[in-house]
């Protein structure tokens, strides 16, 4: 049953679905999606059983950065439809129960956006000081050594000033100077603006970037050993301790600002991404009280790494540094490689994954966040380098650390354009994902689709997996388990994040859930695990 505080708070507990909306469903044969088609699958998000939709950006834009390189924040930019268009979508989705947060950006925008370009005029006109500018040292390198996400060095030259201009991400994404007051009274009229217009809240890009160091002093680099892998030695971003170039304590004035703005727009969430060395204790800091966000995630689920013991640590990261803030649980989303993939060093089939991924993150606390295609259990698309639309993946080749594999055309039936486009698609249609098409497992009570269904209503009805507190067990080199308590009810949750049967000790008095324990069950006093099983139970300890 709901309570009042329940029913405000909406997004404590939902499962919110992310559409990437250029490859979600184009509505008229352009090869790219659009509003209109995100409408059209309305009752598809709706049947799922997800809360709300999480929609990336579709303001005008270049589209350099494919949405992230906004030239004006008050307008759909006509490749995704108009300002009807979105209207309409809100309406419809409302109408389902469903709510809509989208994508804001604004730590940066396009280099067109007609504030860069008055900017970057001269030094004397209104908006010089909207973007971050810096003289060249004396000998022209660059202010800081400061990098960038995308590659190279953070700053770029600009004749017209004689300056440099910071750029977190390309070089066409300038970024905004929020030390500047008339920045930070700009941006808060264009989230009235789409708040105005009956969203339910924001999804911040980027949120800890907004500020940074006015002293402009070089970041230290990382200890040795901190960070290993191929794609860390491939991109020195890594390399640094980011402590000058964002994550900013200047930040969280704007962000209590905005945050009080949205407070007039009764049930609305601001829910930030967080990059930064410190993930969890940033992700704590950004959340406190109830004058910052209300929630955040940040990046250590969308790591590569995914054995027992190590997400076991994450976890323990996050008991220890943000157990008191809500965070919103992902396991991928369109800027990492597809869970199914990505977590190919547990072995078994990439369903066994797809559904081993789906439990564990249901079964977490707070706020889950499903990137679209996840329910059918979607590998990463190999899209050859000659069709790669991603600036960082066309930066960063040949070592694939780009993003277009995990943000082809979702497949909604076996056909040549999969249901998504009656053109040529923008990005490949995966030749592998169209078995995996909508239409062909709707109708399949076996199928991962019906598993997601099935599961997510379970989450709804379940009231110790949406309140309970975590309370991690001891794990194995296997199995990741945990209790999920609330009330005097414990329910515990036991993962094989292997391909081997494993085996966990089962004190007397768990009641194993049948249908909730997949490829499992417990026998002698030990829990039997299949590949990539789960096992939930009632009451009782482990051991």
């Amino acid at each position: 049953m709901n309570t009042p505080h329940t029913v405000h708070e909406w997004w404590r507990h939902a499962v919110i679905y992310e559409v990437y909306l250029r490859s979600f469903q184009d509505s008229n044969g352009d090869g790219i999606g659009d509003l209109e088609g995100i409408t059209a699958r309305l009752p598809y998000l709706k049947g799922l059983g997800v809360d709300a939709l999480w929609i990336a950006p579709f303001f005008r834009s270049p589209m350099a950065d494919f949405g992230y390189d906004v030239s004006d924040h008050l307008d759909v930019d006509p490749m995704f439809g108009s300002m009807r268009a979105f209207e309409t979508l809100v309406e419809c989705a409302h109408s389902l129960g469903l709510k809509v947060m989208i994508d804001l950006v604004l730590s940066h925008s396009s280099d067109r956006h007609p504030w860069f370009v008055e900017s970057r005029a001269d030094r004397t006109n209104a908006r010089a000081d909207w973007y971050v500018w810096a003289n060249a040292k004396p000998d022209g390198t660059p202010p800081s050594n400061w990098l960038s996400v995308f590659g190279g060095s953070a700053w770029q030259w600009d004749t017209r000033r004689e300056q440099y201009y910071l750029h977190n991400f390309l070089a066409s994404q300038p970024d905004l100077n929020f030390h500047t007051p008339a920045v930070q009274d700009a941006l808060l009229e264009v989230a009235r603006f789409w708040l105005v217009r009956g969203v339910d809240g924001f999804r911040l890009d980027t949120v800890n970037f907004y500020t940074h160091d006015l002293l402009l002093r070089d970041n230290p680099p990382q200890p040795p050993g901190r960070f290993a892998g191929a794609a860390h030695r491939s991109n020195p971003y890594a390399w640094q301790r980011h402590l000058h170039d964002k994550t900013q304590p200047e930040n969280l004035v704007f962000i209590e600002r905005l945050r009080a703005l949205c407070d007039g727009f009764p049930h609305t969430v601001l829910l930030g991404e967080i990059g930064d060395d410190e993930q969890y204790r940033t992700l704590a800091t950004y959340t406190q009280g109830r004058k910052r966000l209300q929630m955040a995630y940040v990046f250590r689920l969308l790591e590569r790494e995914c054995s027992a013991r190590h997400l076991a640590g994450v976890l323990e990261e996050y008991l220890r540094e943000a157990s008191r803030s809500l965070v919103c649980w992902s396991v991928g989303n369109h800027d990492v490689e597809r869970v199914a993939s990505r977590w190919a060093a547990i072995g078994g089939t990439p369903r066994q994954r797809a559904a081993l991924a789906a439990v564990f993150l249901l079964a977490l606390p707070g706020a889950k966040c499903i990137y679209q295609g996840e329910e059918l259990g979607l590998t990463e698309a190999d899209v050859p380098f000659e069709q790669l639309q991603d600036p960082f993946g066309i930066t960063m080749w040949p070592q694939k650390m780009g993003r277009d594999g995990c943000r082809t055309p979702m497949p909604w039936a076996r056909t040549a354009g999969a249901g998504f486009t009656t053109g040529r698609p923008w990005l490949p249609v995966a030749e592998a994902h169209l078995p995996l098409a909508v239409r062909e497992q709707a109708d399949d009570p076996r199928s991962l689709h019906a598993f997601y269904v099935d599961w997510l209503a379970w989450h709804k009805r379940e009231r110790v997996l949406r309140v309970g507190t975590l309370q991690l067990l001891p794990p194995t080199d296997q199995v990741l388990a945990f209790e999920r308590v609330d009330q005097g009810e414990t329910l515990v949750c036991l993962f094989n994040f292997s391909d081997r049967v494993a085996e966990y000790r089962v004190a007397a008095g768990a009641a194993v859930i049948p249908e909730r324990s997949v490829g499992s069950g417990v026998e002698g006093g030990w829990a039997q695990l299949g590949p990539c099983g789960m096992l939930f139970a009632r009451a009782g300890q482990l051991r």
